[in-house]
């Protein structure tokens, strides 16, 4: 008996192919000219172990089809979860790809991208067609790994993998070393105690996600601030408070881009980006100075819709390295704005108390205010 497929439409079919999360990666080869080409792929698949095999697939279609079914070399470098702007990049035709791409020449003198999670250099022993694509079989000749993690695709979006026992708390450390994760636990589990010294008003706790500062855990109050207190949430690093605690006692190299693009956003429209970038810096000088961050609600806020006052303390760790941060936010009228308020030392003491537990070392007057002084004679030497 013959069977005869149904027709599909095109749309209808790569939508639920498009449920098949995979990875991310970037095949690279170089034409008989000397021509580097790249193109950005998830039909990459391994094959066999012994001997080391890859396939991947194209479309007959695509614009360096003919290089690559030439070539006798291609490398497949698998994206790290930091490089979607970089598969986007190969992901469209245009000429001269690799310009102002960071990269080394491995076998046969084909492009190997820098920064990526692995990468395969690969011999052609096989193309075959299938339907409107080939299909190219590879024997793995070198490979790599630098340890970062991996960029996934699925449902027509970038996702970031992390594994299924530890929760998407992961995603957040940039590893799951068993001992930040229990920090975090051991964190959330004091939360109820100490929101009840506090009062009744939201507690958050946060860390440096992949896109700025992130909820990973609400500690609720019978006057919730919103109804938008959700795990995964978001927030600004420029007007939360939580952001502006991040943005000041972490390293800048870790949020320089995140903050830049941030600050591009919500310029307003009477001032540049340069000023508003100088603006910023001395907001942050005071967060450093008083120890935490502040957003003062004199405007409904864009998450919860009502005018709020938050506060946002760092946690550290015992090589006094902010891991956390402990925000309250509430409804404005509910708590004075003032640094000196009681309920924001409370909210500060509280967070060194968690630090002690993580290991902080004399968190009252040590590692967290010599940070603050190094950042004040940083822009001393600056200025």
């Amino acid at each position: 008996m013959t069977l005869t497929a149904a027709p599909f439409d095109p749309k209808q079919l790569r939508d639920v192919l498009g449920t098949f999360v995979t990875g991310v990666t970037i095949v690279t080869t170089k034409d008989a000219a000397g021509v580097a080409h790249g193109v950005t792929v998830n039909s990459f698949s391994s094959v066999s172990l012994d001997p080391p095999l890859v396939l991947w697939s194209q479309a007959v279609s695509s614009r360096s089809h003919s290089a690559f079914k030439d070539s006798e070399h291609f490398a497949v470098n698998i994206l790290a979860d930091d490089q979607v702007s970089l598969s986007n990049h190969f992901a469209k035709s245009k000429d001269d790809k690799f310009n102002g791409i960071p990269h080394t020449e491995g076998v046969a003198e084909v492009p190997v991208l820098d920064g990526v999670a692995a990468h395969f250099e690969c011999q052609k022993v096989a193309a075959y067609p299938g339907g409107d694509h080939v299909v190219f079989i590879g024997r793995i000749v070198q490979m790599g790994r630098s340890g970062k993690r991996s960029l996934a695709f699925g449902n027509g979006r970038y996702m970031v993998p992390y594994a299924h026992d530890l929760g998407p708390t992961a995603l957040h450390l940039g590893t799951s070393r068993p001992a930040q994760l229990q920090g975090i636990r051991s964190t959330i589990e004091k939360l109820p105690a100490v929101a009840s010294e506090l009062g009744d008003h939201t507690l958050c706790l946060a860390v440096w996600g992949n896109h700025g500062p992130t909820a990973i855990h609400w500690e609720p109050s019978s006057r919730p601030v919103s109804d938008q207190l959700r795990p995964g949430l978001v927030m600004s690093i420029s007007r939360s408070a939580t952001g502006r605690a991040f943005a000041a006692f972490l390293p800048a190299e870790m949020t320089k881009a995140l903050v830049e693009e941030d600050l591009r956003m919500l310029a307003m429209e009477h001032e540049t980006l340069a000023e508003r970038k100088q603006a910023f810096e001395a907001e942050l000088q005071e967060v450093r100075k008083m120890g935490m961050g502040r957003a003062i609600g004199s405007a409904p806020s864009l998450i919860h819709q009502v005018a709020v006052n938050a506060f946002s303390a760092p946690i550290m760790d015992a090589k006094g390295n902010m891991v956390m941060a402990l925000s309250l936010t509430t409804q404005a009228e509910r708590i004075p704005p003032d640094w000196e308020g009681n309920i924001a030392q409370k909210l500060a003491a509280a967070a060194r108390r968690l630090s002690e537990a993580l290991g902080y070392v004399n968190a009252c007057s040590g590692p967290l205010e010599k940070q603050i002084s190094i950042f004040q004679e940083s822009d001393k030497n600056s200025a």
